[in-house]
């Protein structure tokens, strides 16, 4: 489909545009200056809690031929984990079927797995599945036709905790679905279906390929890009959110790409007026999907 966006410069906020229709540009950058600061930052890590993308014994697969068949039938796999001492034998053929797939590999100390193993017979593998299955780009496309789009990309996020809380934000907000990427984020683990208290049954979560791409596959469907951002052109609540959008969010402690950044149409920020110059991911999301229903329902009113 043909990009026929257009410009949002000097665009009032109330002047929305119907899906694919083209829209005006968001104002120009805020005079007010309010200083620096992380818009992110990693939520400590308690020792009882797994590790950011690992996952508890109920939901892994262990053993060497049953992670290959797991590979073989398509199943939902969000990592595999391998004994770093053992790169022979079925290993390589586990490794290059990974590679071949786009599941991440991650070499561990044999202690690790045997912390981890519910069958006590890991043989060197244990894979990390998915508790929910994703859809495609196209199913989350399709869904939307004949309205305006909200979609929350989410650009390398690691914890569990924080997928989940924004998955279940994402729900309350209206959001139509989430994109993350298919490498470098935590999967749809049981930890974030615990933490999104039953959101992942109302809200599609889409795997990629690569995020960038992904957004050029956006904007010619007509949505415009928000990224956040600590060097934001403007404060969030000034920043026209109106008509198909698409919000990103970078991982923690990293914030957005640089690529990811110059994909966006235009990157806003949060004010940060106190000591402290950071916000959890996840708490970031929620106020921005937040103003996007602020915006949306005061054009109603």
């Amino acid at each position: 489909m043909k990009n026929n966006k257009k410009s949002r410069k000097n665009a009032p906020m109330n002047k929305g545009k119907k899906f694919g229709s083209g829209k005006s540009k968001p104002p120009e950058k805020n005079p007010r200056d309010m200083g620096k600061g992380k818009a992110f930052e990693k939520r400590p890590r308690k020792e009882s809690e797994p590790e950011p993308g690992t996952e508890e014994s109920t939901n892994q697969i262990e053993g060497r031929n049953p992670v290959i068949e797991a590979l073989k039938s398509e199943h939902p796999i969000n990592k595999i984990l391998i004994d770093s001492g053992d790169k022979k034998g079925s290993v390589v053929k586990i490794v290059g079927m990974a590679k071949e797939k786009g599941v991440m590999v991650k070499y561990v100390d044999r202690k690790k797995l045997d912390e981890i193993s519910a069958t006590r017979n890991h043989q060197g593998v244990i894979a990390e599945i998915a508790a929910y299955e994703t859809v495609e780009l196209e199913d989350l496309l399709e869904k939307t036709k004949g309205k305006e789009p909200f979609f929350l990309i989410l650009d390398e996020i690691m914890d569990p905790h924080n997928l989940g809380s924004m998955v279940r934000t994402a729900n309350a907000a209206g959001v139509d679905g989430i994109i993350i990427p298919k490498r470098r984020s935590v999967g749809l683990t049981v930890s974030v279906a615990k933490v999104a208290q039953g959101a992942l049954e109302h809200v599609p979560v889409a795997k990629v390929p690569n995020i960038a791409q992904t957004m050029d596959r956006l904007k010619e469907q007509g949505l415009w890009i928000a990224g956040a951002d600590m060097k934001g052109e403007q404060l969030h609540y000034e920043a026209n959110l109106l008509g198909p959008i698409a919000l990103v969010i970078g991982g923690e402690g990293k914030g957005l790409s640089e690529l990811t950044k110059k994909k966006c149409d235009f990157l806003v920020k949060l004010p940060m007026e106190g000591a402290i110059s950071s916000l959890n991911a996840s708490v970031a999301g929620a106020v921005l999907m937040y103003e996007v229903v602020r915006q949306r329902k005061t054009k109603e009113a």
